[in-house]
């Protein structure tokens, strides 16, 4: 049984990129980007993911997330978690990713879209993973607008890999956000979440 559940095709319709970090690829951006780490080691990094509540995942996710700097390390990030979803037969993903996780710590978006697309038009030539890129908001605030770079115009263009958006938090997003999945560049963009 566990050969055939192996070997079938599979779709992945739901991962936060950010959350797919393994600790010994957080180990080695943290020593390419001269990041300190909370953890000891690699064992003590692993130790963490033994989850138990949602915020011991929280704490793991943001630590992981801060050594995520330069499009290269969003390239290598989506990378190593396309080669282990295309080891394990995974023939479509629909990643989300969260944004503001990034922006608000001064990383530009186009950064982070650029590592995390490239890394998916590789994936699907190398590996022959399709994929589909949903962003993943705060709802309660402005989709990090006052970053400059991180509108919804900017959002919402220009990729092929992107799907949809989400919106965290359980609520509507604001009325700026809506009116842009409704007109413009977000028209025929998919909306996930609650409705004024």
């Amino acid at each position: 049984m566990e050969k055939l559940i192996q070997t079938l095709p599979k779709a992945e319709l739901h991962i936060h990129i950010e959350g797919s970090l393994e600790p010994e690829l957080m180990f080695s951006l943290a020593e390419r980007n001269g990041i300190r780490l909370c953890f000891d080691s690699v064992e003590q990094a692993r130790r963490a993911y033994a989850f138990d509540n949602l915020q011991s995942f929280l704490d793991i996710y943001y630590e992981g997330a801060n050594v995520l700097h330069q499009e290269q390390d969003f390239y290598d990030l989506t990378w190593a978690y396309l080669e282990k979803a295309a080891a394990q037969n995974v023939r479509h993903t629909e990643i989300f990713f969260d944004p503001q996780t990034h922006t608000e710590r001064g990383i530009a978006f186009t950064t982070v879209l650029s590592g995390i697309t490239r890394a998916l038009a590789a994936g699907r030539e190398k590996l022959d993973v399709s994929s589909q890129l949903i962003l993943c908001f705060f709802a309660a605030s402005e989709c990090g607008c006052r970053h400059g770079d991180l509108g919804p115009s900017a959002t919402l263009s220009g990729s092929n890999h992107r799907r949809g958006v989400g919106f965290l938090g359980g609520r509507a997003p604001p009325g700026k956000i809506q009116a842009g999945l409704r007109s413009g560049p977000g028209r025929g963009f998919s909306y996930c979440g609650p409705r004024r």
